[in-house]
């Protein structure tokens, strides 16, 4: 069952692969799924009784990272599934497979004396080829979808320290246009743990500068939130507004922050500085000022509170911040 109220790479956890929280903990026989991940012929079931307890074993990060042999069997399993990606041929059996040796991933880069190390291993690279996916069957999404959660574990951390290492090493990779395709594309869930992901980076300063360093990463980012605005009008989500509002309110944020435009003039480029509160307020869709998503607005007061920042950071006095019924109580 999914938890409406848990995070967004908790869902992705969920969704993918269910997991038994009330379920008797035998340390002994767990011990021994993760001695059968090195042998083949008893992998995909240690694998799925693996994931079933992931939540009820508070240690089993540390055992999975420190246990001999036992990251490379789930690298393995990744590494594996390349071949029913491209051509696209993955199978459910395929991946339900693939989903539990990811969502005990995802365990690892949750845990904050295991994420580090697993960082540092660049253990997420193996799975953007799964983020490249495009095929729309349940088998490709669940494995993008599962995918996603362990990015999400990663960001998800109130460490700040390590939360920056983390940001710092997204960023030299390709994830931040792996999440904006998806959340363009994907389906619901997909694209909130991808909207999750892009928050968690813009939230800090070294993510927020890396969007701002040039107009294109900035406009692009910007078009893709106003086309997930668009889509909300016609399939609303409480959820998704919630983070779409939030990189909003976030890009806004910094009044000083200018962006580096090149424009044409007389035949030859020239850098201009522009302000990115200025920038965004010309693009900000207008659903985002009326009252379209009163009715989300209501059942979310703190999405309302991020939009009202939103449109006091950008000077605009729009309709919705006059409604009486979504005013501050």
């Amino acid at each position: 069952m999914i938890d409406a109220r848990a995070s967004p790479a908790t869902l992705a956890q969920q969704a993918a692969v269910p997991s038994s929280t009330n379920l008797a903990i035998n340390t002994d026989e767990i011990m021994q799924w993760i001695i059968d991940l090195r042998d083949p012929s008893k992998r995909e079931f240690a694998l799925l009784e693996l994931s079933k307890k992931r939540d009820s074993v508070p240690d089993l990060p540390l055992w999975l990272w420190h246990s001999f042999g036992t990251m490379s069997a789930l690298l393995q399993e990744v590494v594996a599934i390349y071949p029913a990606i491209m051509p696209a041929n993955l199978t459910a059996a395929q991946s339900n497979r693939v989903c539990n040796a990811l969502a005990l991933m995802q365990c690892v880069a949750s845990h904050r004396e295991t994420r580090g190390p697993f960082l540092h291993a660049h253990i997420p690279l193996y799975l953007y080829p799964f983020l490249h996916t495009t095929k729309v069957s349940r088998s490709f999404e669940y494995l993008r979808l599962t995918s996603l959660g362990v990015i999400g574990a990663l960001v998800k951390t109130d460490d700040k320290e390590q939360l920056l290492v983390v940001i710092n090493f997204l960023l030299s990779t390709e994830i931040i246009p792996l999440c904006l395709r998806i959340m363009e594309q994907g389906t619901e869930l997909s694209k909130t743990v991808a909207t999750f992901i892009l928050q968690k980076i813009l939230l800090d300063d070294t993510g927020l500068l890396y969007i701002c360093q040039t107009y294109e990463r900035f406009s692009h980012v910007a078009m893709i939130l106003g086309k997930m605005v668009m889509k909300l009008t016609r399939e609303p989500s409480v959820r998704l507004l919630k983070h779409v509002v939030r990189c909003y309110s976030r890009l806004s944020d910094n009044p000083s922050l200018t962006l580096d435009a090149r424009v044409a003039q007389g035949g030859a480029g020239q850098n201009v500085k522009v302000r990115a509160q200025q920038a965004l307020k010309q693009c900000l869709p207008d659903q985002l000022k009326d009252l379209t998503f009163k009715n989300c607005l209501k059942e979310d007061p703190s999405t309302m509170n991020w939009l009202r920042q939103l449109l006091t950071n950008l000077e605009i006095d729009g309709q919705v911040l006059h409604d009486e019924e979504l005013l501050p109580k």
